[in-house]
């Protein structure tokens, strides 16, 4: 148990901070994204406004007094280039536009502004354009804007590779630091893992171990008791008081055995010992023994056992699997009731199935916590049935132990079945 808590830590701490770094990288990477496309197609908006160039006007700042530059080769005429940015913006960028007619034909490409694009490439990146239905987008590395000159359409692409190395070199950096801090803090989480929960361990080892202790003070007492009330009821004959104080020992015996017995289970959940065990024969014998208490219940028990089924366990532990499984569907049945037990090989399991009938609904959010110790989904049936609320803590204790998983389950409400996977 305190191997499986350990691995939860871990899991839940290696968890929380994947998703804590996702969100970093995912979130600083979208930002510098929208970065990029912004900047961009605030350039691309400036170009639109200029029939696909800069504006000539554009201020030059000296001493705070804006002076008018010399015009540039191939700029537009009318706006000025805005305050925020660089008089140097129009020399680092390199653009060129298609325009076409109403029918979508080129009839003019300017790709003066750049060396690395020829007319073909530009005409093959205007279709593309057009094709994608978009008035802005990517084209490969290239940021396009479309829009309306009266009845002719430019397409204006600005290139954005420097950008875009730019943005995929610093998400890949993100990412790889992302993955280094996941590991690093991995191997500290590990290293410090057992030291957090020792406390946990050592106080879960102590209850333990006065579980145990305490069973085996309490049974002397007991059997004091009982040897006391055999001695009283030879001298002074058959008495109701005697009759109580015998069946309250016979049940404090029983719940004191339960106690150290799950105890022990969970000591010895990895150093039971295991062997081959024809488990369809176990689970017969077992089972046949509870037919005479279902018959003078007035219950039904059915057994479909199929035959010839080996399993890796314990006999012992097997056999007090049944019993536990069995007396609690016999207690929990009403008069006339059915009990199923099944045994069958699934897949690469074998797979244990107990099934009762009940006289009272069964809440089925409460499933998970049959399992849980002194649970009774009917506290009211204490003094009827006889339990102590136990037996199924017992069952998973030794299904856990060897290596497999318990589940309870209810179809309609009216009924209870068991399940307990083995791998073989």
């Amino acid at each position: 148990m305190i191997r499986k808590l350990k691995i939860r830590f871990i899991l839940l701490s290696m968890s929380s901070l994947l998703v804590l770094l996702s969100v970093i990288v995912v979130g600083m990477n979208v930002i510098n994204y929208t970065s990029v496309v912004s900047e961009t197609d605030e350039i691309l908006t400036l170009l639109s406004q200029n029939k696909g160039r800069f504006p000539d006007n554009q201020p030059e700042h000296n001493g705070g007094n804006d002076i008018p530059a010399p015009e540039l080769p191939g700029m537009g005429q009318g706006n000025r280039l805005p305050q925020h940015m660089s008089p140097e913006l129009p020399y680092e960028s390199r653009y060129f536009s298609v325009l076409l007619d109403p029918g979508d034909t080129v009839i003019y490409t300017d790709i003066s502004r750049i060396t690395a694009v020829d007319e073909a490439a530009a005409i093959d990146y205007a279709d593309k354009a057009m094709d994608s239905g978009k008035d802005r987008g990517f084209v490969g590395d290239f940021r396009f804007v479309r829009y309306s000159e009266g009845d002719l359409t430019r397409i204006t692409f600005l290139d954005c590779g420097r950008r875009l190395d730019s943005f995929y070199t610093f998400l890949y950096t993100s990412i790889f630091i992302a993955f280094a801090g996941l590991i690093t803090v991995f191997f500290v989480i590990c290293f410090f893992a057992g030291r957090i929960i020792r406390p946990i361990a050592e106080s879960y080892e102590k209850q333990k171990r006065f579980i145990t202790d305490a069973g085996h003070e309490i049974k002397t007492p007991l059997t004091i008791i009982n040897a006391n009330v055999d001695i009283l009821e030879m001298e002074i004959g058959p008495n109701e008081s005697l009759t109580d104080i015998t069946q309250q020992t016979k049940r404090l015996t029983s719940l004191t055995n339960d106690l150290v017995y799950l105890a022990r289970m969970e000591e010895a959940e990895n150093t039971l010992q295991m062997i081959e065990l024809p488990v369809s024969e176990i689970v017969q014998e077992t089972a046949t023994s509870f037919n005479a208490l279902a018959q003078a219940d007035g219950k039904t028990l059915i057994c479909n056992i199929q035959p010839l089924l080996s399993l890796n366990g314990n006999l012992k532990a097997i056999e007090q699997l049944v019993s536990v499984l069995m007396d609690n569907a016999l207690k929990y049945s009403p008069e006339g009731g059915i009990i199923e037990l099944e045994l069958s090989k699934q897949n690469r399991s074998v797979v244990l199935t107990v099934f009762n009938t009940t006289n009272t609904p069964i809440d089925t959010a409460a499933l998970d916590s049959v399992f849980d110790r002194f649970y009774r989904a009917d506290p009211s049936r204490n003094s009827e049935t006889g339990g102590h609320g136990i037996g199924l803590s017992v069952a998973k204790a030794i299904v856990t132990a060897h290596g497999g998983r318990i589940t309870a389950s209810s179809k309609d409400n009216r009924s209870f079945k068991i399940t307990a996977v083995f791998p073989t």
